[in-house]
């Protein structure tokens, strides 16, 4: 099994603003705006970056995340918490899966089920 990097997501309170200046920034393109609560970016040499909309931070979470995914969803859930992620959430959205896991030290990222996380 491998991980792949799929998306760098920053968490932020103007995500289209915050978009397009890192669309600049990696000459890519903004892709998606989701109504500006969570923008993509892509850029054909670079991992995505996204940029969620957050209203009120909340206080010690990372400002900053990974999204990866695997091959087998599940498989890869099991083969983390066996690893030390501890489980934080999941969510299933009408465009996605996805669980968030913290790492030893508390940051948080999401893996995502291949099939259906949009990366």
């Amino acid at each position: 099994m491998t991980i792949k990097l799929g998306m760098v997501t920053f968490d932020t309170a103007d995500a289209v603003a915050l978009a397009a200046f890192w669309a600049k920034v990696v000459e890519g393109q903004v892709i998606d705006e989701s109504d500006g609560w969570y923008v993509m970016v892509n850029s054909p040499n670079n991992v995505g970056l996204g940029f969620q909309k957050v209203m009120d931070p909340t206080p010690g979470k990372n400002k900053l995340h990974l999204d990866v995914s695997g091959e087998n969803y599940a498989a890869e859930q099991d083969r983390l918490k066996g690893i030390g992620a501890q489980w934080v959430a999941e969510h299933k959205e009408e465009f996605g899966t996805w669980t968030v896991f913290a790492d030893p030290d508390g940051n948080q990222f999401c893996l995502g089920d291949a099939a259906s996380f949009p990366m």
